[in-house]
Order: C-alpha cells, then structure tokens, then sequence
C-alpha cells in the first residue's frame, strides 16, 4: 500500500497552524504567564484536544551524499577532525567540501556571514542541494539562527522584535526533495556535538540508521509525545497525533503526561516543553532518533542562560535536534510540527528534510544533527517503489 490516504495534501496542517497564530505570543524566557495571558490559558493537565492525523503529500526519494555540501571550519580544529571524519563515513568527494576561515564564536556579524554566503554560493553554485556545517560556533548571524539565514538569507528586522512572525519558508510541508532547485533554499544543519569523540558517535549512529525501521516483522518504535507542567511551553500538544500503535507503520504514537520519561526504550522521537529535561540517560534512542524541547534558547549554545540546549539531546543519544538562537516567544510555527516531523520521517525523508519540512517560520531556528540519517528509507527509486501504508482508522 501507499501512503495515498494520509500523505495526499498538507491543507489540514496548513489550516491548523493559521488557528495557532492567536493568543500564541508569550515569552518562553519568563518564568511565569503574564497576567493577561494566565487567566485565559487552559491548564496542560486539563486540555482534551480532539485528536486526528493531517495529511501531508507522498514524497517520493530523499537527500543523499551527492546532494549535501560540507563546510569545515580551517581555523577550528573539531571542524577539521570531525569534517574528516564525516566526508569517510558518508563518502563525500572533494568537490562537495569548501574550507572557510570563520572567527569561533556564537555569533556572526552580518558582514561577517555575507562573506560566508558569497563563498558559498560561489562554491557550491546549484550543485548541491544542502549543508553540512561542521562546527558548534557560530550558531547565529546576530539573532538569526545560522542554519535559518544560510537558507532564508539573513533578516536584521527579526532583531528589533524576536517575538514577531518571521518569513515563512515556502518548503514546509511539501513534497519536494529539491529544495534548492525547487524552492532556492539550501538546507544546513549544524553538526554540534560536546567534543570530537561524541560528534563522531553521532556521525556513527547517523550512518547506522538508514533503512533500519518501516521493515516487515521488525519491532514497533515508539514515537513519544509529552505534555509537562509547563503549560506555554507545552502548547504543541494540540497538535499531537492520535495516541496508538500503528502497525502498517511500524510506530507506537504515545501520549504522554509527565515532566520527563523515565526508562523509556526504542524511542526514535521525543518531543516535549520544558526549559530543562530531566533523566535523559534513561532513555534509549534509537539510531536516527529525532528529539527537541520547546523553549526559548535551546540554540544559544556559548553561554548560560538557565535551559538545556540542544546539545544535551545529542548526547543522550538523539541523531537531531532543534532549538532557537533568540527569544521566540510561544509562536508554534517557530518549532517542528508533530505530525509533519513524524510523517515526513516515516516516509523515508532524512533527518534534514524531515525537521526543515516541519518548520514554517525557521528563521531563528537552528537544525542540529546528522543530516542524512534517514531510518525509513529504502535504496530503491521512482513512483512504484513500494513504501509502508498510512495510519490505520
């Protein structure tokens, strides 16, 4: 079967996400509700949201080495270590690497970034449709996550109001896997990690994953969606899937209620809101996992700001993350839809494609991980290639 009845349109999402644009401007970095915004909010242990599947389009193939650039840091010695690293494990010739001088830093000057997108763009021209970036600094251009202004290019309007609605990003939710040529927007994701022997254990766990799951006989993973205490930050429970086990996909859809999970096992996604997110190394991830928390500064990753940051979720074991570079306030397009993450992921899509299609305004957004990890896909091309059926009634 295909997916022909869950992934033919993304209208529903696209509806659901104009709903969420009320009432969704809270700031994430205070502690508590504002007066005005706590009298109307719906405490998360008492929402009951109706629950259905979206639809999202069939995508047919995915990104792989050939289409993914590789930038190296010369002046940042885990750039070099780990980009070499990274171009063995995935076989990425020569051509596809350009070296740059970058100041190591947390963020770029504009006129600082501007040089890097012309090298870039001269370097790469059309021949690649995404980047790897090999380094942990820089992860912003001012307050433009770097991974949003490479395929945005960069908005210094966002700085004056990082609460306000960004550019939205015209591959969300679509089925192309050109996103350079379709849509002139090159992919990056940062590929961060605490230090040289964990990065190069998630280059490993990326490479492990591909066409590991979806496979006839093989056991379900779980897919855990979290509502916490922390009611702003969990506002994408109302975008959460039905709860149950799919079986034609290979996915347990678990909703839970807790602050943090605790001795959870084969998870491939984790998604949840809290600033902080305790017994981490309790869970096991998958290779391929994909897992975030939605909070104000998951992407600031220079310097202490009381959250966790998107590098914790990497070394517990996840191959992806997502997380902001500036205060984006409660905005649910500013973070990865439920759904779209999870059924893009399962269509074959790689780690990449599935958290960019999943994003609407990722401006501020930084993408951190294993690009092409990518657990669903099947080494096997064009309209009839057989794939996993869609979620059962």
């Amino acid at each position: 079967m295909y997916f022909s009845r869950f992934f033919g349109a993304m209208r529903g999402v696209l509806v659901l996400w104009c709903l969420c644009l009320l009432g969704a401007g809270h700031s994430l970095a205070a502690p508590d509700l504002p007066a005005a915004a706590a009298s109307s909010a719906t405490p998360a242990s008492q929402a009951q949201p109706a629950r259905r599947w979206m639809t999202v389009p069939r995508v047919y193939g995915q990104l792989q080495s050939k289409d993914l650039g590789v930038v190296i840091n010369d002046d940042d010695p885990y750039s070099v270590q780990v980009g070499a690293y990274y171009l063995k494990a995935r076989h990425i010739p020569e051509g596809q690497v350009l070296h740059v001088r970058l100041p190591v830093k947390g963020a770029l000057t504009s006129a600082e970034f501007e040089d890097l997108r012309k090298k870039i763009d001269t370097h790469f021209a059309d021949r690649v449709q995404a980047l790897a970036l090999i380094w942990r600094l820089p992860y912003a251009v001012e307050c433009n996550a770097i991974t949003g202004a490479l395929a945005l290019g960069f908005d210094p309007k966002v700085c004056s109001n990082t609460c306000a609605p960004t550019r939205s990003s015209s591959y969300f939710g679509t089925a192309s896997s050109r996103p350079y040529s379709e849509h002139h927007m090159r992919l990056s994701m940062l590929l961060a990690s605490k230090d040289i022997p964990s990065a190069k254990a998630l280059i490993d766990r990326g490479v492990s994953a591909d066409g590991t799951l979806g496979l006839r006989g093989g056991l379900p993973v779980a897919a855990h969606f979290v509502t916490t205490s922390d009611e702003v930050r969990s506002r994408r429970r109302s975008l959460f899937p039905p709860a149950g086990l799919q079986p034609k996909l290979g996915v347990d859809v678990v909703l839970d209620q807790a602050d943090a999970l605790r001795d959870a096992d084969r998870v491939l996604i984790y998604l949840t809101g809290r600033t902080m997110v305790d017994h981490l190394e309790t869970v096991h991830f998958l290779p391929g996992a994909l897992a975030d928390h939605l909070t104000s500064f998951g992407g600031v990753l220079d310097k202490p700001h009381g959250q966790m940051t998107v590098l914790s979720w990497i070394d517990a074991g996840a191959t992806a993350s997502y997380g902001t570079a500036s205060e984006p306030c409660a905005h649910l397009q500013k973070f990865p839809h439920p759904q779209a993450l999870l059924l893009f992921y399962l269509q074959g899509a790689t780690a990449i494609e599935a958290y960019w299609k999943s994003v609407l305004w990722p401006q501020q957004g930084l993408f951190v991980g294993e690009p092409l990890a990518a657990p669903f896909a099947r080494r096997v091309t064009g309209p009839t290639s057989a794939v996993p059926s869609g979620p059962s009634d």
